[in-house]
């Protein structure tokens, strides 16, 4: 009999497939007595988790990332998506978006920014990495973060509010572009949600984060903002 769920790790991620025609129920409760069993083998470690084998809906997705993060005390930075539909719109996406702004003319760096670190830029930037808590992105364009964005991000820091900042993981401290910015205290938070890839833009005076993978609920998350004169 083929077991319900299989996992393969390195250090980098976990992929888990799981088996297409059992109950929802009973694979949630498999990966739980899976993870229970080898949690100490992680040591709070910080990984990407990629589901293959059947189609999950977002709140079984969302099920299992809290199982997991919870029994083994796993930091989940992100989730590898495998559907190749979800890809291409996604690839489609960012197209349309570069070939909207002066990005691709911008500055391109490679690495990560650590604490009280500040990358600036005269055009729009795009960082291989991440921005940790405590550093600072800033561009007078767009800016594209393809990795984990933990730190400050100001765009448009000269007042062009049609800027934005996207990253492959939105957790910002302080996000600003154009003159409108939100205050650190003031960001409804949605874990979730901040794993997916997502791009913020100013819209009305106010500022909105998008998840670039619904079509039929493009927006799915709002924050409370400040406007900053």
């Amino acid at each position: 009999m083929n077991r319900l769920v299989t996992i393969k790790s390195n250090k980098y991620g976990l992929l888990i497939r799981l088996q297409p025609e059992v109950p929802f129920q009973e694979l949630l409760a498999e990966v739980n007595r899976i993870f229970s069993d080898t949690v100490k083998f992680f040591h709070h470690a910080k990984l990407a988790v990629s589901f293959e084998g059947r189609i999950l809906t977002k709140d079984e997705e969302h099920q299992l990332i809290e199982m997991i993060s919870k029994t083994a005390q796993i930091e989940i930075v992100c989730i590898i998506d495998n559907d190749r539909e979800r890809e291409q719109m996604y690839k489609r996406y960012v197209e349309e978006s570069l070939a909207e702004t002066t990005l691709k003319d911008g500055l391109f760096c490679k690495g990560t920014l650590h604490k009280k670190q500040v990358l600036e830029s005269e055009k729009s930037v795009v960082l291989l990495g991440d921005v940790e808590e405590g550093a600072t992105i800033a561009a007078k364009g767009s800016i594209v973060v393809l990795g984990t964005l933990k730190g400050n991000a100001y765009a448009g820091v000269t007042g062009k509010s049609n800027s934005f900042v996207f990253s492959l993981s939105m957790q910002p401290n302080q996000l600003k572009i154009g003159n409108v910015a939100v205050q650190p205290d003031t960001v409804t938070k949605n874990e979730y949600m901040s794993m997916m890839p997502q791009i913020a833009i100013q819209n009305g005076g106010n500022i909105m984060i998008q998840s670039i993978f619904d079509d039929e609920a493009y927006i799915q998350e709002e924050m409370k903002w400040a406007k900053l004169l």
